[in-house]
């Protein structure tokens, strides 16, 4: 039984890690927001978040796929 919890308290933790507490989803508004200013460091940034938070939401959503496999 305590195995049970310990891995629902990994998968927790892990889940906690792939998406960070406080991003803003890169999409719509503040990205046309950022096109507007024309700022090419700023757009840069912006762009290099988007990739990496895109990567976070692919992986999780990996997980959750083989988590629904496993209980289907």
């Amino acid at each position: 039984m305590a195995t049970r919890k310990a891995a629902k308290k990994s998968t927790k933790k892990t889940a906690r890690k792939l998406i960070p507490k406080r991003v803003q989803p890169l999409y719509g508004r503040p990205i046309d927001k950022v096109i507007q200013t024309g700022d090419l460091a700023e757009m840069k940034k912006v762009a290099t978040q988007a990739r990496a938070y895109l990567k976070n939401v692919k992986s999780a959503l990996a997980a959750l796929d083989r988590k629904i496999g496993r209980a289907g």
